[in-house]
Order: C-alpha cells, then sequence, then structure tokens
C-alpha cells in the first residue's frame, strides 16, 4: 500500500503552514530520516523528515503553497517496491486531495451531463451572484463603478496583478452589462463601504511594491493586536549606573578570552533580569483568566530581530546559569533563529522578556508584553550623562530601562520592586554572579 506523507504538526499549536521548499522530486528514493521539505511555520522554517523509505510517487501540494493544514496530504509514496505511478494514483482517489477531488467529479459527472443538460447552468449561475468578489478591484473602485453603472468586467486594471483601482473607473463609461443584470449593480453599494477605508489608504500613484505577508509576520501582528488589546499596561521607568557592570565586564571577557567566550551587556542583563524575577516572584506570573500561574524558575525570553519578523529564544532557568553559559546558549540560539531553524519548545513558553535597543541608540522605549508572560523589559543605549556619584555630580554611563506590566497579575508596587532588584543587581554586579 502506498503511504500518504501528511502535513505534519510541527508545534502543538500548529495548525496550518507553508510549504516552503520541497527537498526531494518525483521518483527519488528516500530513507527514513532523509529531508523531505521545508515547512514555515508561524515562528520558523522547519524540516520534514522521512519515517519511511520508499519512492516519491507523488507531489500533491507544490512548495511555495500557504494555508496548507495540518494532516492534509502533501505527497505519496510508494513502498515494497510498488510501481510510482500505480500509487500516485490510487490514493489520490482514497484520500482526496484537493486537486484531484475537484477534478474526479468533473470526470463522473461527465456522461449525466450528456444526458442530462440540466446541471450545467448550476456553475454558470454561481458567478453571477459573486461577479463582483471574483473581480480584482479596490473597494473604491468598485464603489465608484456601481454609482455610475459600470460593468467591471468590462474593465482592465492597471494596479498591481491586474487589479482595478479608482483611475481605471474614473474615465469610463457605463456599457450594457449593466441593463442586463441590474440586480448585481447593487450589492457592491451595500458590501462594499465596511472594509473600504483599509483597503483606499492603498490607493496611491507614488511608485511602490507590494509583499505578501509571511506565516511569522501574519502571527506577530495578531499576537501584538492582541496583547495591546486585551492587556492593561502599566510602565515603570528608571535610570541604571552601568560603569561597575561594564567593568566586570571587561575582566570576566578576559579570564573568558582562553575559552573563546566573550560576554556582551545583554548577557549580564539577562542574568539580572531572572535573579530580580527569583527575587521579587510576584512579577514572575502569568494572568490566566480566573488564575494566576507563578513560576519558580525564570525562562528569560530575549528578542532577536531576523529578515522575517522578531522573535524571542529562551534561555531556560537563566537565574542558575552562568554568566559565561548564558553568553554561549545566546550566540547559538540567535544564529539559528536569524537562519528560521529554531525549534517551537525553544521560543515558545517563557515566564518574562527582554528587549534591548540601545545597540541602535534608542535611549527609551516602552515594549509590549509577549502573552501569556506578565512582563517585559525595555533597555535602551548606555551613555554617558551628569549623574549623582557618591552625592557628588559626576559623568557616569546611565541607561534608562522600563518594565511593562500586566496590571491585571501585577501591581504597580510590586513592579517598582523589581525594577529596584533589576537596578541594584546592575549597579552591584557581584551579586548576580553568587
Amino acid at each position: 500500500m502506498p503511504i500518504n506523507l501528511k502535513m505534519p504538526a510541527l508545534s502543538p499549536t500548529m495548525e496550518e503552514g507553508t510549504l516552503a521548499k520541497w527537498l526531494v522530486k518525483e521518483g527519488d528514493s528516500v530513507a527514513s530520516g532523509d529531508l523531505l521539505a521545508e515547512i514555515e511555520t508561524d515562528k520558523a522554517t522547519m524540516e520534514f523528515e522521512a519515517v519511511d523509505e520508499g519512492v516519491i510517487a507523488k507531489i500533491v501540494i507544490p512548495e511555495g503553497t500557504d494555508n496548507v493544514k495540518v494532516g492534509e496530504v502533501i505527497a505519496i509514496m510508494a513502498v515494497d517496491g510498488e510501481d510510482a505511478g500505480e500509487a500516485s494514483a490510487a490514493p489520490a482517489k482514497a484520500e482526496a486531495p484537493a486537486a484531484e477531488a475537484a477534478a474526479e467529479p468533473e470526470a463522473k459527472a461527465e456522461p449525466e451531463a450528456k444526458a442530462a443538460p440540466a446541471p450545467a447552468p448550476t456553475p454558470t449561475s454561481a458567478p453571477a451572484a459573486s461577479d463582483d468578489d471574483r473581480i480584482k478591484a479596490s473597494p473604491l473602485a468598485k464603489r465608484i463603478a456601481a454609482d455610475k453603472g459600470i460593468d467591471l468586467s468590462t474593465i482592465k486594471g492597471t494596479g498591481p496583478g491586474g487589479r482595478i483601482v479608482k483611475a481605471d473607473v474614473e474615465d469610463a463609461k457605463p456599457g450594457e452589462a449593466k441593463a442586463a443584470a441590474p440586480a448585481a449593480a447593487p450589492a457592491p453599494t451595500t458590501a462594499a463601504p465596511a472594509p473600504a477605508p483599509a483597503a483606499a489608504a492603498f490607493e496611491t500613484d507614488i511608485p511602490h511594491e507590494e509583499t505578501k505577508l509571511s506565516n511569522m509576520r501574519k502571527t506577530i501582528a495578531r499576537r501584538l493586536t492582541e496583547a495591546k488589546q486585551t492587556i492593561p499596561h502599566i510602565y515603570l521607568t528608571l535610570d541604571v549606573q552601568l560603569d561597575k557592570l561594564l567593568k566586570l565586564r571587561g575582566e570576566l571577557n578576559k579570564a573568558l578570552e582562553a575559552q573563546g567566550v566573550k560576554l556582551s551587556v545583554n548577557d549580564l542583563l539577562i542574568k539580572a533580569l531572572a535573579k530580580a524575577l527569583i527575587q521579587v516572584p510576584k512579577c514572575n506570573v502569568s494572568f490566566a483568566g480566573n488564575t494566576l500561574i507563578s513560576y519558580t524558575r525564570a525562562d528569560i525570553s530575549v528578542a532577536v530581530s531576523t529578515p522575517a519578523g522578531l522573535i524571542t529564544p529562551i534561555i531556560v532557568g537563566a537565574e542558575t546559569k552562568a554568566v559565561g553559559a548564558i553568553s554561549t546558549e545566546m550566540k547559538e540560539l540567535a544564529g539559528r533563529a536569524k537562519e528560521g531553524k529554531l525549534q517551537p519548545h525553544e521560543y515558545q513558553g517563557g515566564t518574562a522578556s527582554l528587549s534591548n535597543m540601545g545597540m541602535f541608540g534608542i535611549k527609551h522605549f516602552e515594549a509590549v508584553i509577549n502573552p501569556p508572560q506578565g512582563m517585559i523589559m525595555a533597555i535602551g543605549a548606555g551613555e554617558k550623562r551628569p549623574y549623582l556619584v557618591d552625592d557628588a555630580l559626576g559623568i557616569a554611563t546611565v541607561m534608562s530601562a522600563t518594565g511593562s506590566f500586566d496590571h491585571r497579575a501585577i501591581d504597580g508596587a510590586d513592579g517598582a520592586q523589581l525594577m529596584q532588584a533589576f537596578k541594584e543587581l546592575c549597579e552591584n554586579p557581584l551579586g548576580m554572579l553568587a
């Protein structure tokens, strides 16, 4: 029996993905463990391995296909010496993949269509009901066309991908199509106004290009929108003197040079936030409706910018790890994050987040909480500033740190205690190494 290769669930929450690239072609022999395809989830591009050995008889879903549901047949494998041609045909009928399921009923219905032509009008009548939906046109162009009685099917679009835009219908004249189907004209008038404001904003004569959103970018947009709409954020900012931390970093780097380890300031800040969360456990929490989840370990999600968008690999149990181990692990995770090679357990979870934009010269910003976490620490640039040192005005290296807290789970006073603990650890960094 041939084997149906199905879209795998590469994470507990995955419902669909993009079949980014096939690494095999029809007729190829594969063994268990061979890489078959690259699949793009909402956070990473992951490899799909073969479990059995056989021959790829048919590729059902072409590469580049979006929104492939988990469990959908993507390819058919012939096993145990089966003929690849026969294997590719048989399962297609049994599983009815989307492409062939649509074709098969047509083949069966053909003889009936000759004997009884009555069913034939069914497909031709459908476009009349949704004709406007099938035509690629901006809502503004649809509204103008409806007002002027113009049949959009007679207009050639000059927008991206042949889309009909405002300029295409402004100078057009009504044709006979409106008289032939008067009932179809009012439909766009009532349906179009709702989405018009969002779409009309992109109605422009300025040279531009449209880029299809990746699954990752769609997920970022959805999660950040949900976070800002559903989580009441409270922001707390304080200044942190970094001179002692920078001095300690220099000394540690000299000691670790032989091991090939070079600490960044961010590595020490990860450690400081983890220790602070253990010292102030009321901030190491998640709001879960009718319950509050309190964590006894500090897993720090660290924001990493990648070509596809922001992702947050996790340093698990950062409060107990040496800063050298944190540095090594962070470099490895960040490297694989930028290649889209992180595994789900490496970026899903975490008890709090840290986002550092100091390397871009950003002095201060307020980060959006990464649900279901209860807080995120935003780090600004360290810079020389006038500062009171031992009750005397002097010059010190100072950075601003801003904590964003979920006010449903964390009171302002508790957030303030966390910020103070973080500041104390950074300004007296030997304490974080104990």
